[in-house]
Parts: structure tokens; sequence; C-alpha cells
């Protein structure tokens, strides 16, 4: 486990450790997780530019003026969108590029716990906004991550440690139960940043779970899991909830620290240096400092079992199958594989 004093002495090592102006995107950032790690983030790097893409105008309001008051000399810049929408991904994305020649850290936290209906696109809705809407931002700002003179880094917040087969009858999900899905999904995400990883592999990327930590994700409108989620909690919760203020510096972490180097590391990109006992986390092959990661809630890694299910996933050629799809998804909703 990487004990939260450590965690938190690395991240007083962000401003001098990094490099001023450093340029984040936060997908998801109006509530819960991406808010948490946003403002960690404007509370620890020197003058960054942040933009956070979300659906609450009002929302965004309060957290700009939050984030000033934690950092003056930062840029705080809402792009509101509903990025269930592959389309809306790219619109985000070409703005991202017009006003941005490198970015250093791109941070997923989008999700809904709706279930069982489809998007105008044709995505179940559920793996829209946890998948194929952040592998999309990742494609499209790819050129920009790999092309930033420091920190290089995509975050990506699901359930690291979950792992489970994947289905590739029903890629989407539409015929599986919730916790099946999970599995799927995050198998599917290890596979596809593994093949981004080979196409960038100057770039960390990290698939985390974030432990049970209170957010607005149950505002979506899915009476049944939002009940079972509000009754579950209630009696469970305060047994294992991770403060919001702790999940937020944890990711910050995720996304700063040399725990986690890129494939092709290199000291400029690597991170903020360690403190205490930290020391560089395995990648989701099993190597030291292979560059994707999939990690617990304490930023450690998962553990051989989910290590030997991904080997016998690219035994079967599943990054590639999973690859492919995902591709022919993108072209037929837009017409290209990246915007």
């Amino acid at each position: 486990m990487v004990h939260l004093l450590d965690v938190q002495s690395s991240n007083a090592k962000i401003q001098t450790a990094l490099p001023a102006g450093l340029v984040a995107v936060f997908v998801g950032g109006t509530n819960g997780i991406g808010e948490a790690a946003l403002k960690e983030f404007a509370r620890s790097a020197r003058s960054p530019r942040a933009y956070f893409v979300g659906r609450s105008q009002e929302a965004a309001a309060r957290i700009t003026a939050e984030c000033r008051q934690l950092n003056p000399e930062g840029e705080f810049i809402f792009i509101k969108a509903d990025i269930s929408l592959i389309r809306s991904v790219d619109d985000v994305c070409r703005e991202l590029k017009e006003k941005e020649r490198t970015i250093n850290l791109l941070f997923l936290s989008c999700g809904t716990i709706r279930y069982g209906e489809d998007t105008s696109e044709g995505l179940h809705i559920m793996t829209a906004t946890a998948y194929y809407a952040r592998i999309r931002f990742i494609v499209n700002l790819l050129p920009h991550l790999k092309h930033a003179t420091s920190l290089r880094r995509v975050v990506s917040v699901l359930a690291g440690g979950h792992e489970g087969p994947i289905d590739t009858s029903d890629f989407q999900g539409k015929n599986m139960s919730v916790l099946k899905l999970r599995g799927h999904v995050v198998s599917m995400t290890d596979m596809a940043l593994e093949t981004l990883a080979e196409q960038a592999p100057e770039v960390t990327f990290i698939n985390d779970y974030p432990g049970t930590v209170k957010t607005g994700i149950g505002r979506d409108p899915n009476a049944f899991l939002t009940w079972l989620m509000t009754i579950a909690l209630l009696i469970i919760g305060p047994l294992i909830y991770i403060p919001i203020r702790e999940s937020g510096e944890r990711h910050l972490f995720f996304a700063t620290s040399a725990k986690y180097p890129p494939r092709a590391a290199v000291d400029e990109a690597a991170g903020v240096p360690f403190v205490g006992e930290i020391v560089v986390a395995e990648g989701t092959d099993g190597g030291i400092g292979s560059g994707v990661y999939s990690i617990h809630w304490d930023g450690e890694h998962t553990g051989p079992k989910v290590v030997g299910l991904l080997s016998g996933m690219r035994e079967q050629k599943m990054a590639q199958k999973v690859w492919q799809h995902t591709v022919t998804e993108f072209k037929r909703i837009t017409g290209s594989d990246v915007a």
C-alpha cells in the first residue's frame, strides 16, 4: 500500500519537480472523483491550465471559482458536453487541439449507472461512457500527449483489479448483468491501453479502481440501481468510504508520480521522484515499469491473478480483437478512426 503520507509528500513536490504551465484535461470533472482530482491539481501545480468537461454549467461555475481560489495563477476552463456521444467527444477534442499544442495529463472519470438503453449513436449507454468515449478521447489527443516535453500521462478511473472475461459476441455488453459487464469493460480497457502504449511508449496509461467514494453518479435516472446503491452504501458505506479529499490526493499521485513511468521511460516524463518507500509499479504484463498499469485504490498493482488473466487474453490475440471492434464502431459513427 502507498501510504497517504507518502502520497501527500509526493504531491507537495509537484511544484518543484514538474515544470510550470502543465496542461491537463479532466473528463467528468464536475463531480465526484474528477472534481476532487482537479482541485488537487489546482492546489499543487504551478500556473497550470486545466480544462474540465461535464454537463453542469452550474457546477462548473462553482468549481472554477474554487480552483481560482486554490491557485490564482492557474487557468480553469469548462467545456460543456454530453460525452456519451462520440461525435460530442470529437467536438471537444477539436476545441482542445485548436487551443493547445501539447497536453500533459488526460484524466478520465466519466460514467453513468444508466443501463439497458442505447445512445442515439447505437452504443449501450453504460459502455459508451465507461469505454468508447474514453478511448476516443485518448485516440484523438494522443499526438498532443506524445509531444509534451515533461509529464505525459493518461488516467482512467474505472475498476482496475476487477478484470473479467471479454465476450467477443457482445462487446457492448448489452446482454450482460452489471457485474459481468464491469469485468468485461475493465479487461477491454486494459487491452485497448496496451494497444495504445505500443503506439505511444512515451506515455503512461493507468486503469485504476478508486475504491468506494461518494460521487454524483447516482444522479442518473436509473431508479433501481440508484435505490440499490443507496441502500447498500447506507449499510456498509461508513465502514469503507474513502474520503473524497483523499481520493483526489491519491488520483493526483497516480497522475504525477514516477512510480508509474511510461514504457519508454525518460527522466522528464517519469514524474515526481520517489519519496518514502515508493518503488516502481508492475504493469499489466507483470513487468516492472512496463507503461500500462492496473492498480487498486491504494496505488499498488492488482496482482498475479490479473496478470495471468490478461496473459491468456494476449495468447488469444484479444487486444487485436478489441481494437478492431473499437475502430469499427468509431468509423461507423463518425466515418473516421480519429477526429
